[in-house]
């Protein structure tokens, strides 16, 4: 398993379990949600548990095919799975790690038609 902040995010909130994704995120986290057509941006873990919670009831999952972490800063890329068997797009999001070891910047960019790596 990955040791990422930010891989361990993603495995908690695909698994519904948002007090334990959000707990990997500062307080004060500020983050940028950008998706086709609208930008998400925000201050505050509640700004990050409103969005999460309004998405609605698809199932979803992250796929992560890379990642990196380089100082501070840790990158994920991957494919966005709904209902276990559609790719709905790709993701590649970053995050600035505080020295608490939590997120506090998170930026992704989703998109629905690219993919860089043949999904699996």
């Amino acid at each position: 398993m990955s040791s990422a902040t930010l891989v361990r995010y993603y495995a908690a909130v695909d698994a519904g379990d948002f007090d334990t994704a959000l707990a990997l995120v500062a307080p004060d986290v500020r983050s940028a949600i950008l998706l086709p057509g609208a930008a998400v941006r925000g201050e505050g873990r509640e700004g990050l548990r409103d969005y999460l919670s309004g998405r609605g009831d698809v199932v979803r999952r992250h796929v992560p095919q890379r990642e990196s972490v380089v100082g501070d800063l840790e990158f994920v890329y991957g494919a966005v799975v709904e209902d276990e068997s559609t790719v709905t797009g790709h993701f590649l999001a970053a995050a600035k790690i505080g020295p608490d070891g939590l997120i506090a910047g998170y930026q992704v960019a989703f998109d629905p038609e690219l993919g860089l790596l043949p999904d699996a």
